[in-house]
């Protein structure tokens, strides 16, 4: 199992929440103080060159106007790390390709990034989240459609080396491709995408991509995978190595239960600020009808909300791992073997309040004493005795099977 890295890049230092409608798209930026502001983007390339450090692969990715999130442009980051990192594969997850007018400077950007690593470049693309739409004045309709057509369009200028062609979409047209330089990774970085159902993770399977999952939990991470795996197995009339599923998930470890349920506690700042006004959380014709329909009609009387940020929620729910090594290991052990397996766990390790000595001592503890287990636990893999394994623990199928929440999708 290969562990990622992960931080938002959030700005936490914010004014009472019953003060303003929502943390995304509107949220004026009076609230941010440009010199708090270049402690934290200093501070987050630091940890991100100790993940590199200390054996661990790194993630980003970007959002706009909103306070969670405030990195607005992915590559200026990536093309930083590609310079001061050595060793660290660096994944970006993702480039929002639905949102972007040109697909051809993502493919551009992408390749020098890859370049300037020597190859060390992964390459996520996604939809984006519906409170983006407004913000980059996006048609909300059709976006998996647009996005398989970017992707194709960006595909083809990375693979393609004898001159220029044209592309003429539905969604985007290109004229003259010829995109210099070319990735350094032949014949290109790997891909990611994320799923956000069954549905979307055939086709990424198709893809022989990487599908990733975010925050799906027990309710909802067999369904994912195992679309992704069945469409792998049609397409390809083999099984899905592990190498080809990711989840994400929230990850703090402790020296003793206190310190980690202190930790995991500022780590849940990314889901208690999640302030978001309804009309930037349910774009017309972004999410499917029925997905519309219960989200405006909200969590049913006595269900559980997915969203509730209460670390004994998140933990029960598979979305935190938090705890002594030990505890965080059997943890990532369970919830793994339910899932029928992963080979990536997507970490995100720093949120909020979280301070760089508590990243720091969290990121130890899990690279020393948790990761060496989960690579041997991965290691031994078989696929039969998943398959076993899956069959003989039906129980978990019982917890709370809620839509998976799409502001998590990332």
């Amino acid at each position: 199992m290969k562990t990622w890295f992960f931080t938002e890049d959030a700005y936490p230092n914010l004014p009472d929440d019953e003060s303003y409608e929502s943390i995304r798209v509107n949220l004026p930026n009076k609230h941010f103080d440009p010199e708090v502001g270049a402690d934290l983007f200093n501070m987050y390339l630091d940890i991100w060159g100790a993940a590199d450090e200390m054996g661990l692969e790194i993630m980003l990715n970007e959002h706009h106007q909103t306070a969670t999130c405030v990195l607005p442009a992915a590559p200026i980051a990536l093309g930083v790390l590609a310079r001061e990192t050595k060793k660290a594969r660096l994944l970006i997850l993702g480039n929002p390709i639905v949102n972007r007018k040109q697909p051809i400077r993502v493919a551009e950007e992408m390749a020098y990034i890859d370049v300037l690593s020597r190859g060390r470049l992964d390459c996520g693309f996604v939809r984006g989240v519906p409170y983006e739409i407004a913000p980059a004045n996006a048609y909300p309709y059709r976006g998996s459609e647009k996005l398989w057509e970017a992707h194709d369009l960006i595909m083809k200028a990375w693979t393609h080396h004898e001159g220029p062609f044209n592309f003429e979409g539905r969604w985007f047209h290109a004229r003259q491709v010829n995109i210099w330089p070319r990735p350094y990774q032949q014949p290109h970085p790997p891909v990611w995408i994320t799923m956000g159902s069954p549905g979307s993770a055939v086709k990424v399977a198709q893809h022989k991509h990487v599908g990733a999952v975010f925050l799906a939990g027990y309710p909802n991470i067999r369904k994912l995978f195992d679309g992704y795996r069945e469409g792998y197995l049609q397409a390809h009339g083999e099984e899905a190595p592990l190498d080809r599923l990711a989840y994400a998930a929230i990850v703090y470890v402790g020296n003793d239960e206190k310190e980690a349920a202190k930790g995991a506690e500022k780590l849940l700042w990314y889901l208690s600020s999640n302030k978001v006004a309804p009309q930037f959380n349910n774009p017309p014709g972004y999410h499917p009808p029925e997905v519309a329909a219960n989200i405006i009609r909200g969590p049913k009387p006595g269900e559980p909300d997915r969203r509730d940020p209460r670390l004994e929620t998140q933990l029960a729910r598979g979305n935190l791992f938090s705890g002594t090594p030990d505890q965080v290991f059997n943890q990532l052990k369970n919830f793994w073997e339910y899932s029928g397996g992963f080979g990536h766990l997507l970490m995100m390790g720093q949120a909020g309040f979280l301070t760089y000595d508590e990243t720091m001592s969290s990121m130890s503890l899990f690279t020393k004493e948790v990761y060496p287990r989960l690579k041997e636990l991965t290691a031994s893999y078989d696929a039969g005795a998943m398959k076993e394994l899956k069959a003989s623990r039906p129980d978990v199928d019982n917890v709370d099977v809620g839509l998976l929440a799409s502001e998590f999708v990332r």
